[in-house]
């Protein structure tokens, strides 16, 4: 189980990043506040994870870096993601 704060922090170190760059946002209608997954019953019929969480989050947290040609076109150039995100994350007065 991972709260959303922890696995923040652990990105923003992944990433050399200062925690002050975490902005609480109040909770919105289905908005997850952890993770937790029981994998007994698949455990039992043999199945094991192939990357752990911690080493699949940092090949995650690489693969980002190595390619912001991906994902800077959508954050800094899209109009969707832009309305999405004032939509989600817009301080309301």
């Amino acid at each position: 189980e991972v709260t959303n704060i922890d696995l923040t922090r652990q990105v923003l170190n992944l990433l050399e990043r200062p925690e002050t760059l975490i902005t609480h946002v109040a909770d919105r209608p289905g908005h997850d506040r952890r993770y937790s997954l029981d994998t007994s019953k698949l455990r039992k019929l043999g199945w094991r994870p192939q990357v752990d969480f911690q080493a699949g989050l940092k090949e995650t947290v690489a693969w980002y870096k190595e390619n912001e040609w991906w994902w800077q076109p959508i954050k800094h150039d899209s109009a969707g993601f832009q309305a999405y995100y004032d939509k989600q994350y817009a301080k309301n007065p």
